[in-house]
């Protein structure tokens, strides 16, 4: 006898969300992740208001450029942490990209020209700076040093991240040991410098303060405490969202065992938009052939993610949109 696409479905979930946060009393970073187009932000958008109305002080943020929260939420949450209108202990932040990449060349200008003072190089920082901001890279790392900021004040119970598509994210979250690494090397050759510029020097005092070893100290202690709490299972997890289609399965697939690799928390699978299967019924051959084919893609998805399915989410027949919208589909992660 066929397995119908509800029962699949059904047998796909071995340990449910809402058992995962359960088994996870001390989670306090949530990021959602996968191909663009999946559903992230609304996965993430039902995980917070959930989360909020279970009485947790949450917040809700955006580092994806191209934010979509504030058309979920139906309310201008752009720039800074706002109270979302509708449910208690809820906030929503779309990191301000554009903002975040202006003050990091600030604070980089400020790093250049301090440092070409204290080495008595007469350069310009400008140079430096175009150098630095060019980098393809370099709005990852604003935007990492945007989360990393919200993590460090510890203002709320829990952050659900809305991330990038999840070869950004990828970037993004890879940082902290991209950076401790960078860190490491740049201290090493300081230190090297510094030994060699004592022992040329016949004016200068040993005793006399780096300022660019002082912050490269302080830099890697930062970067040290983000990548620990990045890294904790207890505290953070990373949750694929995927359709049931070839596509979004594969780079989930590839990525997962990167980020496994790489010691991020894999919380597990949400699969969105699966068609249920009386949908079929008298209705046009497309309808059909497309159940059909998420039919297969649900084996593939049990085959590939064993245990790791964590809700399958029905495909609804209108956008999801405002915090009524959001909690009544919310129901089918944590129904």
């Amino acid at each position: 006898m066929t397995m119908t696409s509800d029962a699949k479905a059904a047998s796909l979930v071995e340990t449910s969300m809402v058992d995962f946060v359960a088994g996870h009393p001390g989670l306090r970073y949530v990021f959602f992740g996968g191909k663009g187009g999946v559903g992230k932000t609304v996965m993430a958008g039902m995980n917070a208001v959930h989360l909020a109305q279970a009485g947790k002080r949450t917040l809700l943020a955006s580092t994806n450029p191209v934010h979509s929260l504030s058309g979920l939420l139906d309310q201008d949450v752009f720039g800074k942490p706002t109270a979302v209108t509708g449910v208690g202990n809820l906030w929503a932040y779309e990191i301000d990209t554009h903002d975040a990449i202006e003050r990091s060349k600030r604070e980089i200008r400020e790093k250049i020209q301090w440092f070409l003072k204290f080495a008595e190089i007469s350069t310009k920082a400008d140079e430096f700076v175009d150098a630095a901001t060019m980098n393809p890279a370099f709005e990852e790392s604003a935007m990492f040093e945007n989360m990393v900021d919200l993590m460090f004040k510890d203002e709320y119970d829990v952050y659900v991240f809305d991330t990038a598509p999840t070869a950004n994210a990828r970037r993004l979250l890879g940082m902290s040991k991209v950076y401790g690494l960078w860190v490491e090397k740049m201290l090493k050759s300081r230190e090297e410098a510094q030994s060699l510029r004592e022992a040329l020097s016949f004016t200068r005092k040993k005793e006399e303060e780096d300022p660019l070893m002082l912050y490269l100290v302080d830099f890697r202690e930062r970067i040290r405490h983000a990548h620990e709490l990045l890294t904790d299972p207890e505290r953070t997890a990373f949750f694929f969202v995927t359709l049931p289609e070839a596509l979004p399965i594969a780079v989930i697939r590839r990525f997962i065992d990167w980020f496994t690799d790489f010691g991020i928390p894999v919380g597990g699978v949400v699969v969105n938009m699966v068609i249920r299967p009386e949908a079929g019924e008298a209705a046009p051959d497309f309808v059909r052939n497309r159940i059909e084919m998420q039919s297969g893609y649900l084996d593939e998805i049990g085959e590939r993610f064993p245990g790791q399915v964590r809700a399958v989410v029905p495909l609804f027949d209108s956008d999801i949109r405002g915090v009524e919208s959001i909690t009544r589909a919310s129901g089918a992660i944590f129904g």
